[in-house]
C-alpha cells in the first residue's frame, strides 16, 4: 500500500498541476513520490517480479494523470451522434503505456547503473520522448511538462530563449533534485547537506522565475507596424449545421458577420479553421473559379485594402499520368484524390495563395502508420465530418504577405499552435504575426479548447509575436507578445473580434536555436547508453 500510495500522490500532483483548472507549482515535485516508488521497489521490496511492479504503478499513475487532464476527449462524437470511448481511451491508454515504458527505460538503467548516473538517465530519457513525441504520426505533445506554466506566462518569459521544451528541462532537474535530496537526507540524516541541497533547489526554482519577470517588465521591442484585425467567430455546429447547410448559406453568414462588424478600416479578415465550403471540399485548380472563394474577393472590393484568410477543405486530383502524392486516394480506376486541411489569403485581382496544414491530427486527419496498423484495425479512426484517410501536408511553412499594409501573415491552423519549434519556421519565413484558424468545437464545453487557447501564449513568448485566433466557436482572442491574452469571446457565442496588432520582425534566440536543451538531451542519452555499454564489456572482460 506504501507504493500504490506514492504513485497515487505523483498522479494527484500530476494532474492537479495542469492548465487551465491547475496549480503549476506542484509540477516541481510531482515525479518525486513516482520516483520514490521506484526506488523503494527497487531496493527495499521483496518483490520476485520488481520490474512488473515498478510499470504496473507508474502505468496507473500516468492513465489517472492523462484521464484528468485529457478526458473531454470524450467530447468527440461519430456521425451519427453518439460519444466515441475510443476517441478516449485509445490516447489515453496508448499515451500511459509510452510514458510508463520511458519510467520503465529509467528503472532498468539506475539498476544496472547505479542512481546518480540512473537519475541524468532520466532527465536525458525522457526530454528525448517528449521530442520523439513532437514529430511521429502518433504525435501528442499535450502533456509535455512544459505547457504546465501556459496560464502563468510572467513566470516563463524566459522561453524566449529555451521555448517550452526548457521548461520541461527545469521541472524534470528540479524533480530530480528533490528526490536525491531526499535520499541523501534518508541516508545521513545530515542537517548540512539537507541545508544547501534546499537551497540550490529554491535557488533554480527562483532565480529563472525573477529573470521571466524582469524580461515581463523591461519588454520594450519596437513593432514595425500595426495591422487591424477582424477575427469571425460563426459558431457552427460541427457535428450538424456544418455539413448540413448550404455552403452559399454558410458564407453569406460568414461575409454577413464580418459585414455588420466592420467599424473603421480593416486590413484583415480571419475566419476560423474549415470555414468553407459546407460539406464537401473546394478544388484547388480551380480556385480562380470558384463562386466562393470569389464571393469573398467580391465582399473585399467593398472593403478596399482588406485581405481575407480562412480556413478551408480543398482537395486536388491526379491521373495515371501524374506524379501520385503518398496520401492520394483512389476514387475509380483513372482517377485519385488529395484532400487538406487548407489556410487561404484572398486578395481582390490577385491569385488566391493556400498553405496546407502540416501537423495533423492523428486518427482524425491522417491514419498513423497506415500500412502497418490499417491491416489491423481497417478504417476503425475517428470521422469528425472529415476524411478517413491521411490528408496532404506542405512540408514547408507560409507566410503571407500582405499587399497593402508590412502586415506578414503565419496561417497556423489549430493543432499545429501546440508545437513550438515548428512553429518558429512561420518567424524565419518572414511572419511578423500569427493567425491561429481553429475549431475546438469537437469536445464541446470542456478544457480541451481552454488548454489549446492556453498553449498559444506559449508560442507568442517563444517568437515575439503577437497573434489573433479565430476560434469557430470561440475561444477568440487577442494575444500579445509577452503571452497575455488582452481580449478574448465567450465560447459558444456567434461573434467577432477586433484587434490592433502590433508587427514584429526581431528573432527571438529561440526561433533561431529551436529545442537546444533536447539536442543536448539526445547527445547526452547517447553517450549514457555509450557508457553502460562500455562498462558491461568491461565487466565480461574482467570475468574472462
Amino acid at each position: 500500500m506504501k507504493y500504490v500510495l506514492l504513485t497515487l500522490i505523483s498522479a494527484m500532483l500530476l494532474s492537479i498541476s495542469w492548465p487551465t483548472y491547475g496549480i503549476p507549482f506542484f509540477i516541481f515535485f510531482a515525479l518525486v513520490p513516482l520516483l520514490m516508488m521506484e526506488h523503494g521497489v527497487s531496493k527495499f521490496s521483496k518483490f520476485n517480479r520488481k520490474s512488473w511492479v515498478v510499470f504496473g504503478l507508474s502505468y496507473l499513475c500516468f492513465v489517472i494523470w492523462n484521464i484528468v487532464t485529457t478526458g473531454w476527449l470524450y467530447g468527440a462524437k461519430n456521425p451519427d451522434g453518439s460519444h466515441s470511448m475510443m476517441a478516449v481511451v485509445f490516447p489515453v491508454l496508448v499515451n500511459s503505456l509510452l510514458y510508463s515504458l520511458v519510467f520503465q527505460c529509467y528503472h532498468w538503467y539506475k539498476n544496472a547503473q547505479g542512481t546518480y548516473w540512473g537519475l541524468a538517465f532520466f532527465v536525458a530519457i525522457w526530454m528525448s520522448f517528449e521530442k520523439f513525441h513532437l514529430n511521429w504520426e502518433l504525435t501528442w505533445p499535450w502533456l509535455n511538462l512544459g505547457n504546465v506554466f501556459s496560464d502563468y506566462p510572467k513566470f516563463v518569459q524566459w522561453y524566449d530563449t529555451l521555448g517550452a521544451t526548457g521548461g520541461s528541462f527545469w521541472i524534470l532537474v528540479i524533480n530530480v533534485l528533490i528526490f536525491y535530496t531526499l535520499r541523501i537526507w534518508e541516508a545521513g540524516r545530515k542537517r548540512k547537506s539537507l541545508i544547501i541541497n534546499t537551497s540550490i533547489v529554491a535557488v533554480l526554482i527562483v532565480v529563472p522565475m525573477i529573470i521571466s519577470f524582469a524580461k515581463y517588465n523591461n519588454f520594450n521591442e519596437k513593432p514595425i507596424g500595426q495591422v487591424n484585425v477582424l477575427m469571425l467567430q460563426p459558431d457552427l455546429d460541427p457535428y450538424g449545421e456544418k455539413y448540413s447547410t448550404d455552403s452559399l448559406t454558410l458564407e453569406n453568414d460568414l461575409l454577413s458577420l464580418a459585414e455588420r462588424n466592420s467599424k473603421g478600416k480593416i486590413d484583415y479578415y480571419i475566419a476560423p479553421e474549415t470555414a468553407l465550403p459546407g460539406r464537401g471540399s473546394i478544388s484547388e485548380t480551380a480556385f480562380e473559379k470558384s463562386l466562393l472563394l470569389n464571393n469573398v474577393k467580391d465582399f473585399l472590393v467593398k472593403h478596399p485594402g482588406s485581405v481575407f484568410s480562412t480556413g478551408i477543405s480543398s482537395h486536388r486530383f491526379y491521373t495515371k499520368k501524374d506524379k501520385l502524392p503518398t496520401e492520394a486516394y483512389q476514387l475509380n480506376p483513372a482517377l485519385w484524390v488529395e484532400s487538406y486541411n487548407s489556410a487561404v489569403q484572398i486578395v481582390p485581382n490577385q491569385k488566391v495563395e493556400v498553405y496546407h496544414k502540416g501537423k495533423l491530427v492523428p486518427g482524425v486527419e491522417i491514419f498513423p502508420y497506415m500500412n502497418v496498423l490499417k491491416p489491423l484495425l481497417g478504417d476503425a479512426m475517428l470521422n469528425l465530418g472529415g476524411t478517413v484517410a491521411s490528408l496532404g501536408t506542405d512540408k514547408e511553412r507560409v507566410a503571407f504577405s500582405n499587399p497593402f499594409n508590412k502586415g506578414k501573415i503565419a496561417p497556423i491552423i489549430c493543432y499545429e499552435s501546440i508545437y513550438g519549434e515548428f512553429v518558429t519556421d512561420y518567424v524565419k519565413k518572414g511572419a511578423n504575426f500569427f493567425a491561429i484558424m481553429t475549431n475546438d468545437s469537437w469536445w464541446g464545453v470542456s478544457e480541451g479548447h481552454k488548454q489549446l487557447l492556453s498553449y498559444a501564449k506559449l508560442r507568442a513568448i517563444e517568437t515575439r509575436r503577437e497573434i489573433a485566433r479565430a476560434a469557430n466557436s470561440g475561444i477568440s482572442a487577442h494575444i500579445n507578445a509577452k503571452g497575455e491574452i488582452v481580449e478574448d469571446t465567450f465560447y459558444g457565442d456567434k461573434t467577432t473580434l477586433f484587434a490592433k496588432i502590433n508587427l514584429y520582425d526581431t528573432q527571438t534566440f529561440y526561433t533561431r536555436s529551436g529545442d537546444l536543451l533536447t539536442r543536448f538531451s539526445f547527445f547526452a542519452l547517447g553517450f549514457l547508453l555509450f557508457y553502460f555499454l562500455i562498462k558491461r564489456v568491461q565487466n565480461k572482460m574482467k570475468k574472462a
